[in-house]
């Protein structure tokens, strides 16, 4: 069956037959996750893009519901496949199912603009560089909103940080993780109409396509000043913490100090363990801060460490900085973000109905951290991420504004040993330490533990589900760079201006319409 061809001037028919489209609808999904850890071929991200895109130009709104949810299930149900490890089918098929659709109904409006733009504006201009722009604007605005609700969102499967690894990373320095999203699809965008206009031979088609390569491709990282070096070590235990591990009370501790004895005699400026790394509420159990205490003085340095803490009737995931002889915790960060439905229940009474033996799993409800992720140690502004924080811009960037010179992500993936998850979280870090232009220390209780530079290379990195110890001059760095600068206002410029341009560019394709008539 041929492909039908899209008209010049209506735009409005179908590029692809609707099974060519579910076809590629279906394809797409798995092509995209393969641009993320752990196989990470970051250019089949614009495949998969392109294949999304293409899928949906001249489709009518209930083909193009039904195509954008086939592309976001075969997306999601692969992508966050690791879910299954930690609570089963279950939550996966829910939050996956959730997922697709959204990224069905935020479909919609990309096939309307398909339908609409060529219609206001058939001319050139309106085809190459308006169109494009407003697909990827309408796109991002539909990652910002996935990534925002319900709840405080899923912002895990952005197309930005499937780049951390490309030289391509380096354009969020400037833009922000949200910025590269509307770039790389853009791209993609501009390089479909140019090829449904035709117009191969006439090189002036393809400059806008030309231009947006060029700003990915060649666009340097935001550069940030030097600002001396800090010795940290970093341990990773590898104790039993995750949900459903045996253990015995202080299994996890014992196993966090055992990996610590290698570097105890290190000259460190500061000790870090992994979230989870104490299975105890030091500010609670004496014996606890006993040992804290003990340890700080061995190594004759200050610890960064997390637990769980109670104050009043309120728990916390809670990162300190513990220093021998002085009143303990020195400083304190909560986790701003826990995790729906992993470290609390939201509307608790509806799903317990639903499904009360699961929900009945989750016993301990976190409460939301309100302080600073920032310690001062010794001078030095230590940034602070607790596991899946790291993927919240707000908290990152809060960070870098309030003195951040190096950030140390503790986090805990005993609950997803051999998956996918750990080093989809790691590219996060990676991405962080581009978009901010500064070092991260990110460790693990189980892996993937590495030292991250401000260009995101490894400095230095320990194999996954062993225990093991890090000593690491890391890079400290000043400065602030554009994407912490004007992140958060480039998110809302993409999200309220696409979502304006749509508004009017309806309005004027009905009253084209009308006029027609």
């Amino acid at each position: 069956m041929p492909v039908t061809s899209a008209s010049p001037r209506t735009g409005t028919k179908p590029l692809l037959p609707l099974w060519a489209a579910l076809i590629a609808a279906a394809v797409g999904g798995p092509v995209l996750d393969l641009a993320y850890p752990s196989v990470g071929v970051w250019p089949l991200a614009f495949v998969g893009i392109s294949l999304a895109l293409v899928s949906l130009v001249g489709r009518s709104a209930w083909s193009a519901l039904l195509v954008g949810a086939v592309f976001g299930a075969s997306f999601y149900f692969v992508h966050i496949l690791w879910i299954t490890r930690y609570l089963g089918l279950v939550p996966w098929f829910a939050l996956a199912g959730l997922e697709a659709v959204f990224w069905a109904v935020g479909s919609l409006p990309i096939a309307l603009a398909y339908r609409w733009m060529p219609r206001v504006m058939p001319a050139r201009t309106g085809r190459l560089v308006l169109l494009p722009l407003l697909v990827a604007g309408l796109w991002t605005a539909r990652e910002v909103f996935m990534g925002s609700w319900p709840y405080t969102g899923f912002p895990w499967a952005r197309m930005g940080m499937s780049q951390s690894e490309s030289p391509l990373a380096h354009v969020s320095s400037w833009v922000g993780v949200t910025g590269l999203t509307f770039l790389m699809v853009a791209v993609c965008a501009a390089a479909i109409e140019w090829a449904r206009l035709r117009h191969l031979r006439d090189v002036r088609t393809a400059l806008p396509t030309l231009v947006l390569a060029t700003v990915l491709l060649l666009t340097p990282q935001f550069a940030t000043a030097t600002a001396g070096t800090m010795r940290v070590g970093s341990v990773q235990g590898n104790g039993p913490s995750g949900y459903f591990d045996e253990r015995a009370p202080g299994d996890v501790l014992r196993a966090q100090l055992a990996a610590t004895q290698p570097i105890i005699d290190d000259d460190l400026d500061v000790l870090l363990w992994p979230e989870g790394g104490i299975d105890s509420d030091p500010t609670q159990n004496a014996s606890t801060a006993r040992t804290l205490d003990s340890l700080s003085s061995l190594a004759d340095a200050p610890l960064i460490v997390n637990a769980a803490t109670q104050r009043g009737d309120e728990i916390f995931n809670t990162s300190m900085l513990w220093r021998a002889g002085e009143s303990n915790p020195v400083q304190y960060h909560d986790k701003r973000k826990p995790v729906p439905f992993g470290e609390y229940v939201p509307d608790r009474w509806f799903f317990e109905a639903l499904a009360p033996d699961l929900i009945g799993l989750i016993q301990r409800e976190y409460t939301p951290g309100q302080n600073a992720p920032v310690f001062d140690v010794d001078g030095v502004g230590v940034g602070l991420a607790i596991c899946f924080d790291v993927i919240y811009d707000d908290v990152i960037h809060e960070g870098a504004r309030d003195g951040a010179q190096v950030y140390m992500f503790q986090t805990n993936n005993a609950d997803f040993r051999g998956t996918d998850e750990n080093l989809q979280q790691l590219a996060f870090a990676r991405m962080r330490a581009i978009e901010t232009g500064r070092s991260v220390v990110n460790i693990s209780t189980v892996g993937t533990s590495q030292v991250i530079a401000p260009d995101g290379s490894t400095i230095d990195a320990l194999p996954a589900d062993e225990p093991g110890a890090m000593v690491t001059d890391v890079e400290l760095r000043e400065g602030i760079t554009p994407a912490v600068l004007i992140g958060s206002t480039v998110q809302a410029i993409l999200f309220w201006g696409a979502l304006a341009a749509f508004a009017g560019v309806g309005l004027l394709a009905r009253r084209r319409r009308r006029d027609a008539a």
